[in-house]
């Protein structure tokens, strides 16, 4: 195998995370990750031994990391840079998709467990979603912002998105983010001071 090809264990993961962003948590089985991720079933179980819920917090971070690379290269350019990317990856995601992908991190975090204390999923969505607003955050601040002003704004810039994501989706429309970046991209103007 060349260095450039993913192994299997990567396959198994970001098969996962598209799998998820599709269908949710409760309706993607080990079996149709392995089929979708063209790994064979017990090189799922070998990789990932405590089943769905360790494949699915992999999956989750495998998705914040991605997403966090592409955020932090654009936030050199600036708050209103980093939006338009973040924007435009999500923006790719659905259209790509025929509007039946999502965010694999919100799909996660709106599902009920099984179990009663907070799976490792749940607890990786929420690390994914605190590392997305500290880079934002900090990007607004070292543009002028104040510091609880880009605190709050960060945190309705990634509640927006991906709320807007899952709107594209039902409405099979990219016109939600069109809306969305348009305001967002005036609040972030507002906010900073060059």
């Amino acid at each position: 195998m060349n260095k450039s090809s993913p192994s299997a264990r990567e396959r198994i993961v970001a098969g996962a995370a598209d799998m998820i962003s599709r269908r949710g948590l409760n309706a993607t089985s080990i079996r149709e990750i392995a089929k979708h991720a063209e790994a064979p079933l017990g090189s799922t179980y070998h990789y990932f031994p405590e089943g769905k819920q360790q494949l699915a917090t992999e999956a989750v971070r495998h998705t914040g990391e991605w997403t966090t690379r592409s955020l932090r290269a654009e936030l050199r350019a600036g708050p209103a840079a980093g939006l338009r990317a973040f924007l435009a990856l999500w923006r790719k995601i659905v259209v790509d998709s025929d509007f039946r992908a999502g965010c694999p991190v919100l799909a996660v975090s709106i599902e009920e467990s099984a179990i009663d204390e907070m799976p490792a999923a749940l607890a990786a969505a929420a690390d994914v979603f605190a590392t997305w607003e500290s880079l934002l955050a900090d990007s607004l601040r070292e543009h002028g912002a104040e510091p609880d002003q880009a605190t709050q704004l960060a945190t309705l810039i990634v509640a927006a998105v991906e709320g807007t994501v899952a709107m594209c989706r039902a409405k099979r429309s990219t016109q939600p983010l069109d809306h969305t970046a348009e305001q967002l991209q005036s609040l972030i103007l507002a906010t900073i001071k060059d």
